[in-house]
């Protein structure tokens, strides 16, 4: 039996913070947080699996395609709407308490592996400004297999491909609880992350990690 932690990136291992995104790259249209949060849901639309962003992340459209989706959808001039997205793969920069865990975990002795709901662009630019992420044993990229979170397919290629066993314990650290709910579903163990130390404590608590000596 092996104990298997599983990580998601955004706002997990990588900064993902939308309001603030988009106040920097189109104060015009999001002169202040509550206006950046209404302009967030309209772009993002909650990342959920029938949205714009979700065609995105698997893989079935590119930027200049999302940008004019978009653009025709809300209203928005289709330039700031590449701004957006061109500035989005910039803004995933990897949170040091996040990866300072994630290595405290690997050196424990689980397998270490990363399911993220990514499009194609964002994850090439990942891996390679990123060297951490090739200390994970594995890792699945929505955009590469045309699955994305919630799906239980998503769980069931990640079980095989991962080569994760009925005696093994999985444990999933994800921000949303929709994917948490999911992952439980398929017989993992879920953490809400919420930020690090949060999870530090959440961890320790269920054993996963010991205290930092």
């Amino acid at each position: 039996m092996s104990r298997v932690v599983v990580f998601d990136f955004g706002a997990v291992l990588f900064r993902w913070q939308p309001a603030e995104l988009l106040q920097q790259v189109v104060p015009q249209h999001a002169p202040d947080e509550a206006a950046a949060r209404a302009l967030g849901s309209q772009i993002f639309q909650s990342f959920s699996p029938d949205s714009d962003w979700a065609r995105f992340d698997l893989g079935l459209v590119g930027e200049e395609m999302l940008a004019a989706a978009i653009a025709q959808r809300t209203g928005l001039p289709q330039a700031a709407v590449e701004r957006v997205i061109a500035a989005a793969k910039l803004h995933l920069t990897a949170l040091p308490a996040s990866v300072a865990l994630f290595k405290r975990l690997k050196a424990q002795g689980h397998r270490m592996f990363y399911l993220s709901n990514m499009p194609r662009s964002y994850a090439a630019h990942l891996e390679q400004v990123n060297p951490f992420i090739a200390e994970f044993e594995s890792g699945i990229f929505s955009s590469h297999v045309g699955l994305m979170k919630p799906w239980p397919a998503m769980f069931e290629l990640a079980q095989l491909r991962f080569g994760i066993t009925a005696e093994d314990e999985a444990l999933f650290i994800d921000d949303h609880a929709g994917n948490i709910a999911a992952c439980e579903q398929h017989g993992w163990q879920g953490l809400h992350f919420v930020d690090a130390a949060q999870a530090e404590r959440e961890l320790q608590r269920r054993g996963w990690l010991s205290p930092a000596a």
